[in-house]
């Protein structure tokens, strides 16, 4: 779909030495769907030694997409214990990267091969360890604003854990936090600018690790941030587990009603409140929902949201287990067709869609099903788990159609809730 410039910044110290770079630009696209020359890049960063004192190797993938004038937020995605096995996968996610487009967002992963009784708390050195990753790729990527962008949070059972701990200590550089099964109940207390936080805390009921406590995590952390009148809430989604969650869908949305809010205004470096007006209550028992300026009552056990819509999401989350696309893909654009003496190649480029990624791209002859892109599995995907991509490098985007004779060739894209975009037709074919 797009050439991304990898980095590789590779040091035993907490400042790189080297900066080594593989692959090549290429034509990206504008949010308009146009072509446009700028250049998407993955930086990886290693810290071994006395640069990393929480694990015994840290790694990290930050994609900054090339079309950011500035960028304005981090999504920080941390796996949980044991799950630094499948290495840095999420920013090469075609859905995330088009989410950091979107928004103008760095996209930064983490793989910590360690004890996570170690690196779960922050304070560990993990923290710290972070903004260093984010200074050195600020000042090789030409975005100083890096250095300082707020985050967003997305981390599994131990690295729910780690999340919360920088709510603890780091809230007011928290634009929204998503905790997906956070572990081993913790019992500190949080300051109160966390009350400004959106916080979405999921779990799986009394099957969820209880080993980990991850239940009792989930129900006390919503509660000791409700009394803050914090916008927490929490989804219980049965039948699932400790390593099973659609969360992601969930997730993106949930991030988007919070940066509509509290992201800062011009050169502003603070975070804004929830706007009061537009904030939402829900009963995570009943299901209920109310809009908070017309409740009356006691509302410290209900969930609080940003907005109607993001109620509305977790009250289907909650009730279905995931969150489905009603809207299909963007159209594939840029279709061309080569010929030579036996067949017809065709290449096309797409929008990812950001509610929930492309499955396949059907392909036409004269309006019959010819094929499909990849001919087998998901073009790009992820496990239910840990929430981690495959493939890495999707299917390049071309096919090639036995026979000359066609009269017109077309591409649709799919997206994974099988919505299916307007067909891109191409009817002036070469001759030779």
């Amino acid at each position: 779909m797009r050439n991304t410039a990898v980095a590789m910044l590779t040091s035993v110290a907490c400042f790189v030495a080297g900066l080594f770079v593989s692959g090549c630009s290429g034509r990206t696209s504008s949010r308009d769907g146009r072509p446009s020359i700028e250049r998407d890049s993955i930086y990886r960063v290693t810290l071994e030694g006395e640069s990393c004192p929480f694990a015994s190797k840290a790694e990290y993938g930050v994609f900054v997409p090339g079309s950011a004038k500035r960028i304005r937020g981090v999504l920080v995605l941390q796996h949980g214990c044991t799950m630094e096995q499948f290495g840095i996968t999420r920013p090469y996610d075609l859905q995330y990267q088009e989410f950091a487009r979107k928004w103008d967002l760095a996209v930064l992963e983490t793989a910590l091969y360690g004890d996570c009784f170690l690196w779960r708390d922050p304070q560990s050195g993990t923290a710290e360890a972070l903004f260093s990753v984010l200074s050195l790729v600020a000042s090789k990527s030409g975005h100083p604003e890096l250095e300082g962008a707020p985050f967003l949070l997305f981390g599994h059972s131990g690295g729910g854990y780690w999340t919360l701990g920088m709510l603890r200590d780091y809230p007011e550089r928290i634009i929204a936090l998503v905790a997906y099964s956070a572990a081993f109940d913790p019992q500190w207390d949080y300051p109160a600018e966390a009350a400004e936080v959106p916080v979405l805390l999921r779990h799986a009921g009394p099957e969820d690790a209880p080993f980990a406590a991850c239940e009792a995590t989930a129900r006390n952390t919503f509660a000791r941030l409700r009394l803050m009148d914090a916008p927490a809430c929490i989804a219980f989604t049965e039948g699932q587990n400790h390593n099973f969650s659609y969360l992601r869908y969930m997730a993106i949305p949930f991030y988007e009603s919070a940066m509509k809010q509290r992201l800062p205004k011009g050169k502003s470096m603070v975070l804004r409140s929830l706007n009061p007006k537009k904030t939402w209550l829900g009963d995570p028992g009943t299901l209920e929902l109310s809009k908070e300026s017309r409740f009356e009552g006691d509302a410290v056990g209900l969930c609080r949201f940003a907005d109607k819509a993001t109620a509305q999401n977790w009250k289907e989350y909650v009730t279905t287990g995931t969150l489905s696309d009603k809207t299909p893909p963007s159209a594939p654009f840029g279709l061309k067709v080569e010929k030579t003496d036996t067949s017809l190649i065709l290449t096309w480029d797409a929008r990812v869609d950001v509610e929930s990624g492309i499955a396949r791209f059907n392909i036409f002859k004269n309006n019959t099903l010819v094929g499909t892109v990849p001919a087998e599995g998901p073009y790009q995907t992820f496990d239910t788990n840990g929430d981690n991509t495959y493939p890495l490098h999707p299917a390049e985007l071309r096919f090639v159609i036995q026979g000359t004779d066609a009269r017109s060739v077309g591409v649709e894209a799919v997206n994974r809730f099988g919505s299916v975009s307007k067909r891109t037709i191409c009817k002036e074919l070469p001759s030779s």
